[in-house]
C-alpha cells in the first residue's frame, strides 16, 4: 500500500532547529543512532566517566561543529543518567547568557540558579546564607528595586541576572563587583547549593547531581580585554575556577579551541586532564572520496523517518518515491550535506516549502543547492578559497586562525571512522560552485 506523507507534518517533522528529546515518544521516533559511522559512542563515555566516577567530580568537554546533533545527543545523555540514578540540570545557555558579551560570574550565576530551580522543584531548597548576603549586596551595588529578601534561591538571582540581561551597564558593573569575589561566589554555590544538593539527593537513594550546559559552543570568538579572544578567556584562563565546581558537569565549547594552541592548557585546566569529545560529522564519503555506504543509508533513513515515523527501516526504503521523484534525488540531498544533520534539514525544510505537493524533484532540490551555495560563498574571502583548496587537496586543517575561521564558519567539516582516523574536508556544498582540483 502506498501512503504519501502529510506535507505539512512533513514540514514540521524537518524542523532544522528541533532538538530531539529522548523523553518525548514523538521524538524517538526520529531519532538515529549515527555513532557506529561516527567513529565512537561518544555518550556512552561521557555517561561512563560519569557512573563510573559517581562519588566524585567530573567536568567534561563536549563539542562539535554547531548543528551537528549535539543537544540531542546530550538529551539522551540526560535521559540515560536520569535512569542510572542521577539528579540532572539541564539547560540551554543562550536562555540566560549573551553570547557576545559574558564573563565567569555570569555562568556561574546560571548555573546556581539553574540547579537552585531543579532542586526547588523537587522539594529540596537550599538555604544560601552567605549566597543570599551576596545576591543582596549585588542588589545594592545594581541600586535597582529588587526585592531578594525572603524569595526562593533561583528566584532571587532570577531577578537579578533578568534585570542586567536588559543593561549592558548594569552587567559591567556587576561584574565589576563580583570579580573580586568569584573564588568566594565559588565557594558559596559548593557550600550551600552544591554539596547540601548531593547529601540530599543520597538521602533519597540517588546517586548525585549532574549539571549539562548546552549552547556554551556558541559563544563569539570576540578579542575580550585580556587579549585572548573571549572562548580563549572563559574556557582556558578562567577554567580551573569552571573545574571547581562540586558536582559533575558537562560544558560544550566552541569547536575553534580544539584546534587552538591553547588545547593542551583547555585539557588541563578545564578538562583536568582530559580531551574534549568532539562530535563529527556524518561521513557521507571516505577520506579516498568514495562513498561511506554506511554513513548515507543512516542518513537515508534520517529523512524517511521525518516522512514514515511509524514505519520500520526497511519498510521507509519501500517509499522513497513518495517523497521523492528517485532515490537518486534523496542520495543527492545526503552527499552535498557532508553528512551536517541540521545542513540537511535545512536543504530539505526549503525544499518543501516550494512544493505545493511531493514528491521532491531533482530541478527543485539543485535549485535550493545552488542558491544555498551561493549564499555560502559570499562570506568566503579570496584567501580563504586558497586555504579551502588546501584542506580539499590534504584533508587537513593546521591550528592557525585562519583555519579555525573555517571550521567555525561551516566551510569544513570534520570527520572520523572506526579505526579512530581523523580528517577533513570542504563543505560539499561549496564545490556546486568552485572547482577544487
Amino acid at each position: 500500500m502506498r501512503m504519501k506523507p502529510d506535507l505539512q507534518q512533513f514540514f514540521l517533522a524537518c524542523d532544522p532547529s528541533r532538538v530531539l528529546k529522548q523523553e518525548n515518544a514523538e521524538d524517538q521516533k526520529y531519532y538515529i543512532n549515527f555513532s557506529e559511522v561516527r567513529g565512537a559512542e561518544i555518550i556512552k563515555k561521557l555517561g561512563r566517566s560519569i557512573c563510573w566516577k559517581s562519588e566524585d567530580y567530573t567536568c567534561q568537554l563536549f563539542t562539535g561543529h554547531i548543528g551537528c546533533g549535539k543537544s540531542t545527543e546530550l538529551s539522551r545523555l540526560k535521559t540515560k543518567l536520569e535512569q542510572e540514578g542521577f539528579q540532572v540540570v539541564y539547560f540551554e545557555s543562550s536562555q540566560d547568557l549573551d553570547k557576545g558579551d559574558l564573563d565567569i560570574s555570569d555562568i556561574l550565576l546560571a548555573i546556581a540558579r539553574r540547579v537552585s530551580e531543579n532542586l526547588e522543584a523537587i522539594k529540596i531548597k537550599p538555604q544560601g546564607g552567605y549566597f543570599t548576603q551576596i545576591l543582596q549586596e549585588c542588589v545594592d551595588v545594581l541600586n535597582t528595586p529588587i526585592d531578594v529578601k525572603g524569595v526562593e534561591l533561583s528566584l532571587g538571582i532570577g531577578k537579578i541576572t533578568t534585570k542586567t540581561k536588559e543593561s549592558p551597564q548594569l552587567r559591567s558593573q556587576l561584574r565589576q563587583y563580583l570579580e573580586p569575589k568569584t573564588e568566594n561566589l565559588l565557594k558559596a554555590i559548593n557550600e550551600e547549593l552544591l554539596e547540601p544538593a548531593k547529601k540530599e539527593l543520597q538521602r533519597r537513594g540517588q546517586k548525585g547531581l549532574v549539571v549539562i550546559i548546552d549552547n556554551l559552543d556558541r559563544v563569539n570568538d570576540l578579542p575580550h580585554v585580556s587579549g585572548k579572544s573571549l572562548p580563549e578567556y572563559l574556557f582556558v584562563s578562567r577554567g580551573e575556577q569552571l573545574n571547581s565546581l562540586h558536582c559533575h558537569v558537562v560544558y560544550t565549547i566552541p569547536l575553534i579551541l580544539a584546534f587552538s594552541n591553547e588545547r593542551e592548557a583547555l585539557k588541563n585546566r578545564l578538562g583536568g586532564g582530559t580531551d574534549p569529545m568532539v562530535l563529527p560529522m556524518v561521513p557521507v564519503s571516505k577520506r579516498d572520496g568514495s562513498d561511506s555506504e554506511a554513513g548515507l543509508q543512516l542518513l537515508r533513513q534520517m529523512v524517511l523517518a521525518r516522512a514514515f515515523p511509524d514505519q520500520l527501516s526497511e519498510e521507509r526504503l519501500n517509499l522513497v518515491t513518495e517523497v521523492f521523484d528517485s532515490p537518486a534525488t534523496l542520495d543527492r540531498l545526503c552527499r552535498v550535506s557532508g553528512g551536517h544533520v541540521r545542513n540537511l534539514l535545512s536543504l530539505l525544510s526549503s525544499c518543501l516549502l516550494e512544493l505545493d505537493t511531493l514528491p521532491i524533484d531533482q530541478n527543485s532540490l539543485e535549485i535550493v543547492i545552488r542558491k544555498h551555495a551561493n549564499e555560502l560563498a559570499l562570506a568566503i574571502t579570496p584567501d580563504e578559497w586558497e586555504l579551502l583548496e588546501k584542506v580539499a587537496e590534504t584533508k587537513s586543517v593546521t591550528g592557525e586562525t585562519q583555519y579555525q575561521i573555517l571550521l567555525h564558519s561551516l566551510f569544513v567539516f570534520q570527520y572520523h571512522n572506526e579505526q579512530g582516523d581523523l580528517w577533513f574536508d570542504i563543505n560539499p556544498v561549496l564545490a556546486e560552485i568552485h572547482s577544487f582540483q
